[in-house]
C-alpha cells in the first residue's frame, strides 16, 4: 500500500506517504470537490508561490477553475490507484501545442513520483490532441521540478521572463522531446 496509517497526537488517524514506493496515476475530470482540496493545499517556502486563493474567493471571481466550462475544458484531475486526488493538470489550449499546468499534492512531493505524475499527464495530452508538441512553463529556480520534467522527457528550449502575481519572474520553456 502507498499509505500507512498512524495515530496523530489527538488520536486521530492520519495518513503518511511512504517516500519512493512507485505510483499508479490516472486522469478524471476535476470536480467541484476536488478543487475546494486543491485550494486549502499549502506548500512550504519557496514552494508557497503555487497556493491559490480560497475557494470562496476563486468562486466569487470565477478564476481559473472555479469557472466551471473553463474546468471542464482545460482541468482534470489527477488520482491515485484508490482514486484519491494527487494532483491536477490543466491543458491549455494553443494553436498546434498542448501547453501543461500542473501541480502535485504538497504531501506528495519529494517522494519519488513525481515522473510517473508527469508521464500520466503527457499521454493523456497525447491522447487529447496527438497532433500538437507538448510543452510546460517551470519557474528557473525551480531545480526539483525541472529535474523531474528533465527525467519525465522534457528539455529546455527557452528562458524568458513574464510577469506573475507576484512580480516578474525568469521561466524556462520545457518540450516533451521523449
Amino acid at each position: 500500500m502507498l499509505y500507512i496509517n498512524s495515530i496523530h497526537p489527538k488520536g486521530e488517524a492520519e495518513k503518511k506517504v511512504i517516500p519512493n514506493e512507485p505510483r499508479i496515476f490516472y486522469i478524471a475530470p476535476l470536480t467541484e470537490a476536488h478543487c475546494r482540496d486543491i485550494c486549502s493545499w499549502v506548500y512550504p517556502p519557496p514552494y508557497h508561490t503555487y497556493h491559490f486563493r480560497p475557494w470562496e474567493l476563486m468562486l466569487s471571481d470565477q478564476e481559473e477553475f472555479a469557472d466551471a466550462e473553463i474546468r471542464v475544458n482545460q482541468y482534470r484531475a489527477v488520482l491515485d490507484a484508490s482514486g484519491e486526488l494527487s494532483g491536477f493538470v490543466q491543458f491549455f489550449p494553443m494553436v498546434g501545442v498542448t501547453r501543461l499546468g500542473l501541480g502535485m499534492r504538497p504531501d506528495l512531493c519529494g517522494c519519488g513520483n513525481g515522473i510517473h505524475f508527469v508521464r500520466a499527464i503527457v499521454q493523456e495530452a497525447q491522447r487529447l490532441a496527438p497532433q500538437n508538441q507538448i510543452d510546460l512553463e517551470v519557474m528557473t529556480w525551480n531545480e526539483r521540478a525541472i529535474r523531474v520534467y528533465t527525467r519525465a522527457g522534457f528539455i529546455i528550449t527557452d528562458t524568458y521572463q513574464r510577469m506573475t502575481p507576484t512580480g516578474m519572474e525568469e521561466f524556462h520553456c520545457m518540450v516533451w522531446s521523449a
